[in-house]
C-alpha cells in the first residue's frame, strides 16, 4: 500500500480551525492502517517535512499526495500533476475543477453531490469526520440553559437573539479555545448554531459542521441553521430545531419551550454509529484499497472519457435544441 502524505499550509494557531482538527485527525486514523506523514507547504514547521524538499527525491510513485486546503488545490493540483494525487474535499464551492485522475473523497453526502455533479468521471468517496467517543451525554445536571460558540454564528444570532434571550434564562457565549469542549456541551440544555451566513461570505459552503453533531451525541437540544454539510444529519422537528424561524420572537418562544420541557432528549447510540471509529475505520480500509489499485491501472492506462467541460455542456446542449427543432420541423411535413 502507497505511503500517503498529507499536505497541508501548517499545523500551528495561524491555521487553527475545524478543517485542520478534522484533517489531523484522519492522518491519525490513517496512520493506523498504512505510513502517512504530514507535508507543510506554506510554511516549514520543525519536524515536518515540507513540500519544495520532498519534491527533490527521484521516486515518489509509490506515495500519494492528499490535498484539502480548498482554496490551495487548484495551484497545487498543476504543482503535482505528475504524481498520484486525491483531494480529501471538505467545502464546497471554490470553483475549481479537477480532471479524472486526482480521486475525491468527501466528508458529506452534500459534497459529494457537489463533486459528482462537478466531476462525474471522477472516482468519489463519502467518508464521514469522526465523533470521538468522548462525546456521550453523561446524563449530569445542566446549569447552562443555551450554549452558543460566537465563531461563525450569524449577526443576528449575537446581536439579537442571545440579548433576548439573556433577559430570560442562563445564557453562555463562547468566544475562545474550549479545552474540555464535551463537557460544555455535557452542562448546557440547548446549544446554537447558525453558521449560514458566515459561509455565505466565504463563498464556500459548511463541509460537515461537527459540533451541532457533537453537541447531539451530548445529550443538548440543537437549534440550527440547516445549510450545506448539516443537511447531512440534521433533521428539524425530529433531531433538531431550525434556528432563525421565521422571526426573532418565535424563536424565543420555542426556546424557551424546549428549556421548560421535562421530556428528557437522548438519541440513540445507532444514530451516531455512522460517525463513530468503528465505522471510519471500515470505510478507510475500503477507500484506501481502492485508491491503490486505482493507481496501479492509471499507470497503464490513460483516461479517455470525455470530460464535462463547459464548451462540452454547450455543445451537447446546442446538439439538444437542433434535435428538437429538427423534430418538430419534420412533424409538420
Amino acid at each position: 500500500m502507497r505511503k500517503l502524505y498529507f499536505l497541508l499550509p501548517g499545523t500551528d494557531g495561524k491555521f487553527a480551525c475545524g478543517g485542520l482538527w478534522a484533517e489531523l485527525k484522519t492522518v491519525s486514523l490513517v496512520q493506523q492502517i498504512c505510513s502517512a506523514d504530514i507535508v507543510t507547504y506554506r510554511q516549514r514547521e520543525k519536524d515536518k517535512l515540507f513540500i519544495d524538499d520532498l519534491l527533490q527525491e527521484k521516486n515518489l510513485d509509490d506515495v500519494i499526495f492528499v490535498l484539502s486546503w480548498g482554496f490551495d488545490v487548484a495551484q497545487l493540483t498543476a504543482k503535482l500533476k505528475q504524481y498520484n494525487v486525491v483531494y480529501h474535499a471538505h467545502s464546497a464551492g471554490y470553483k475549481f475543477r479537477l480532471p479524472a485522475s486526482i480521486p475525491i473523497i468527501t466528508v458529506s453526502r452534500h459534497t459529494m453531490g457537489y463533486w459528482g455533479q462537478l466531476s462525474p468521471h471522477s472516482l468519489i468517496y463519502y467518508l464521514p469526520n469522526q465523533i470521538s467517543n468522548e462525546f456521550a451525554n453523561l446524563h449530569l445536571e445542566r446549569d447552562i440553559d443555551v450554549l452558543i460558540q460566537a465563531r461563525k454564528s450569524s449577526e443576528y444570532l449575537i446581536k439579537d437573539l442571545i440579548p433576548a434571550l439573556q433577559k430570560l434564562c442562563n445564557v453562555l457565549v463562547v468566544d475562545s479555545y474550549v479545552e474540555d469542549l464535551p463537557g460544555l456541551f455535557n452542562r448546557a440544555k440547548v446549544y446554537l448554531y447558525d453558521s449560514a451566513e458566515y459561509w455565505a461570505q466565504q463563498g464556500v459552503s459548511e463541509g460537515f459542521g461537527l459540533q451541532p453533531l457533537e453537541a447531539l451525541a451530548c445529550g443538548c437540544q440543537v437549534f440550527s441553521s440547516i445549510n450545506s454539510g448539516l443537511a447531512d444529519y440534521l433533521d428539524p422537528g425530529f433531531n433538531c430545531y431550525k434556528i432563525a424561524g421565521y422571526s426573532q420572537e418565535y424563536d424565543v418562544q420555542r426556546i424557551l419551550k424546549v428549556l421548560k420541557s421535562s421530556v428528557t432528549f437522548n438519541l440513540s447510540e445507532q444514530f451516531f454509529a455512522e460517525y463513530r471509529y468503528e465505522n471510519i475505520m471500515q470505510r478507510l480500509q475500503v477507500i484506501l484499497a481502492e485508491l491503490n489499485e486505482f493507481f496501479d491501472h492509471k499507470i497503464h492506462h490513460p483516461s479517455n472519457i470525455k470530460s464535462l467541460t463547459r464548451m462540452r455542456v454547450a455543445k451537447l446542449l446546442t446538439q439538444r435544441i437542433y434535435g428538437k427543432v429538427k423534430k418538430k420541423y419534420f412533424k409538420r411535413l
